[in-house]
């Protein structure tokens, strides 16, 4: 009997839900061997795993850390979200947009482009 696959949807949650809980290997089986991340439209950020491991360790040092998923939509085998994430910046503690757009096959992410918006501090004391 085989066992069920995991629809592209599942395997992006997966990955977000891996990214909040800053469980570095988790997030990386969401991920394909050989997966490549972008700016989106842009520049390489990373290429395989080994590469994500070392981007991602960095961001999770951040206390404050969290993805909010805002809006997802799901077309075949791309995902893309919306999200609003909290970060540690020089500056103190802010949000910042971002479009995550993933193509997902054979149960990974194989491609990922980020596209990065506004960035706003905290007022808080």
């Amino acid at each position: 009997m085989t066992a069920p696959s995991k629809s592209p949807l599942q395997v992006v949650q997966a990955q977000l839900d891996a990214y909040n809980a800053k469980d570095i290997e988790a997030l990386l089986l969401a991920y394909a061997p050989d997966a490549e991340q972008y700016t989106l439209h842009g520049a390489l950020l990373a290429r395989g795993q080994e590469q994500m491991r070392e981007r991602f360790l960095v961001r999770f040092g951040e206390p404050d850390l969290h993805a909010r998923l805002l809006n997802r939509t799901v077309m075949a085998n791309v995902v893309v979200d919306y999200e609003l994430i909290t970060r540690n910046f020089p500056e103190g503690v802010g949000t910042v947009e971002m479009i995550c757009v993933y193509e997902v096959a054979e149960e990974r992410i194989r491609k990922a482009s980020f596209a990065v918006g506004a960035t706003r501090m905290n007022t808080r004391p």
